[in-house]
């Protein structure tokens, strides 16, 4: 694989896949790692990492470029060079390799694996709440927001949130509180979708 990155650049990449969200030196010092100077030039120069300079401390997120760049390193083989001291680089390689296969036989992307989401399209979480409720309950029948929405990955909560209001407005999904107030636990409350000046705990799919 031609122009690989650094053993620093690699280890923040794939830091930041796993994490599933935009993080900040801060965060990455918890993992050993930085990212600044002419790293963060690097990543940033090849569209991989974006970084937000007008915040304090620097905050630095994965691009779709990006999340292309760690899939394709899982099937590189090896850690880039110069060959690292520690033999656990290569077993690392080893496993991810392992990992690609995985993905590939089962036809899964990066990101039903790891939660970082970039550039999700509305059709998208549409397609991933269908998929999500398909598997809970059949068609027509009732399912909790609190059990469908881990099963959407890393997507951020208000675009979830919007397409589903989207959904509800043009019919193609209900959605309704839960009748039972006592039944409700935290995480009902916390996935709810507010409609109307009403929490919605429970969504529905006729058979399309």
């Amino acid at each position: 694989m031609a122009d690989r990155l650094g053993h620093n650049q690699t280890a923040v990449m794939f830091t930041m896949l796993v994490l599933g969200k935009a993080a900040t030196n801060t965060d990455l010092k918890a993992y050993g790692l930085t990212l600044d100077g002419a790293d963060r030039r690097v990543l940033n120069d090849r569209e991989l990492v974006e970084t937000d300079t007008q915040r304090r401390p620097y905050v630095h997120s994965l691009t779709k470029a990006g999340l292309d760049w760690c899939r394709e390193e899982f099937a590189a083989g090896e850690p880039p060079r110069p060959a690292p001291r520690s033999t656990f680089a290569p077993a690392l390689y080893v496993i991810l390799a392992g990992l690609d296969q995985y993905l590939r036989r089962q036809r899964l992307s990066i990101t039903d694996v790891f939660g970082v989401e970039v550039d999700i399209t509305p059709e998208e979480i549409e397609r991933r709440v269908r998929s999500a409720y398909a598997k809970l309950v059949d068609a027509g029948d009732w399912a909790g927001l609190a059990e469908l929405r881990p099963m959407l990955g890393g997507v951020d909560r208000a675009a979830v949130d919007e397409v589903l209001k989207d959904l509800s407005r043009r019919r193609v999904i209900d959605l309704a509180p839960e009748s039972n107030r006592k039944a409700l636990t935290a995480a009902d409350h916390e996935a709810a979708v507010k409609v109307g000046g009403e929490d919605n705990h429970l969504i529905s799919i006729g058979a399309s």
